[in-house]
């Protein structure tokens, strides 16, 4: 029988003694089942015996038998789709937990492309990641060397009381302070949630491509001649360094038709995503002192609290994910061929418990949960900094990058 979602008492029992709580989702094409999809490419050699393709292409052993696959999305990207889900319910304050901001708006003005605001869920590294490193506090002070900045840097997870109370998302997702004073000894965080969509039963496809002019202008009205400024390119050679041209370059004229089997997209018999969130790697975490430094009064019950407060951040961004849909990338999107359903796994690997979760019910559990972590002393704010600011040096570092790709010409088939 499946709960219909999962109280706060039943998770913190979960938290305290099960393995894992996971779900299993099979998919299907949005347009129908055997239609195409078009997975992540990568650089590098990935031919194998499924064609000349740069896909992320391997047999997996699946029921027994040794099967084709592809990897539709990786555990990196899910991540960050389930933080994408997390921080849209913070900015609609449907969720109320710790992200740290850098806030650009006073640097846009210098820019080619304006930034807005860059959070620890956008972060690649979270509350370790250079755009964080390179900014600094209302006094000017660089992140780094502030208060919260230091607790973090000194963080470990016999001691992750600051990271909970300024990026708990970082110990759901995993971080690691590779950058820092202790380069590559520094504070390390192993990924508690994990998931990914693989493609089974895979075949590969071609791809084709072409383009026809509807000026026909043809190869022999060729060449035209590279322009510096608003112009870009002129029929008249202007100097002796100008550079020579064809019209497909500057993106007139055909493209002849073509095929290749290199990257032409897949069909598969379903695709299967696999959540788990680990809860040993949870309960591994020790919240033993508060910021201050200070014992914890009632440790045991304290890390018992914050561990399932994660837990119930962990399940918010599965759900928040999932409601938000499977449009992986253009050409890929999927459809469930049933519910989300989680399933709570006990220590000998049987299914202690099986619920589902929705966005709302998840909201209601995370702030629930926070509760009652603060009542055993690991209390969280919604943002627990002032917003940072890029420091100056790091603004001119991006002027710079832009200002340089601005001035880059666009490759045939690119928008110029």
């Amino acid at each position: 029988m499946t709960d219909r979602t999962i109280t706060l008492d039943t998770l913190s029992e979960a938290v305290g003694s099960a393995v894992a709580i996971r779900a299993n989702l099979n998919l299907q094409p949005a347009a129908g089942a055997g239609t195409k999809v078009f997975p992540p490419t990568y650089v590098g050699d990935q031919n194998d015996a499924h064609g000349a393709t740069r896909y992320a292409t391997e047999l997996r052993r699946i029921d027994n038998a040794d099967l084709p696959c592809v990897l539709l999305d990786s555990v990196a990207s899910q991540a960050n789709r389930m933080e994408e889900a997390l921080l849209e319910a913070w900015e609609d304050e449907d969720l109320g937990f710790p992200v740290v901001r850098v806030d650009f708006s006073e640097a846009d003005s210098e820019l080619e492309s304006p930034v807005g605001s860059i959070s620890s869920l956008e972060a690649p590294h979270r509350i370790y990641d250079a755009i964080l490193r390179d900014s600094v506090d209302e006094d000017g002070v660089l992140f780094r060397y502030t208060r919260a900045g230091q607790a973090a840097t000194h963080a470990t997870v016999r001691n992750a009381t600051a990271l909970f109370h300024y990026c708990p998302t970082a110990l759901v997702f995993g971080a690691w302070d590779s950058t820092g004073p202790k380069g590559g000894m520094g504070s390390k965080f192993p990924r508690a949630l994990c998931s990914e969509i693989v493609a089974v039963g895979v075949q590969t496809g071609t791809r084709v491509g072409g383009r026809l002019d509807p000026l026909g202008i043809v190869k022999a009205a060729g060449p035209v001649f590279a322009q510096q400024g608003d112009e870009g390119w002129v029929n008249e050679k202007p100097g002796g360094k100008a550079k020579e041209l064809n019209p497909s370059d500057i993106n007139h004229g055909n493209v002849a038709p073509s095929r290749s089997a290199e990257n032409g997209g897949v069909t598969f018999d379903y695709a299967l995503q696999t959540t788990v969130l680990s809860l040993p790697a949870l309960r591994r975490l020790r919240f033993r002192y508060d910021l201050d430094g200070a014992p914890m009064t009632d440790r045991r019950s304290a890390e018992r609290a914050g561990r399932t407060a994660l837990a119930a951040l962990a399940l918010a961004g599965i759900a928040g994910a999932h409601a938000q849909g499977h449009d992986l990338r253009s050409g890929t999107l999927l459809v469930p061929e049933g519910p989300l359903t989680f399933e709570v796994i006990g220590p000998a690997g049987s299914i202690l418990r099986t619920f589902e979760l929705d966005r709302d019910d998840a909201a209601q559990l995370v702030s629930a949960a926070a509760k009652a972590a603060a009542e055993q002393g690991l209390a969280w704010e919604r943002e627990p900094l002032a917003p940072l600011r890029p420091a100056p040096k790091l603004v001119a570092l991006l002027a710079r990058s832009q200002a340089l790709e601005a001035q880059k010409a666009p490759q045939d088939g690119e928008a110029g």
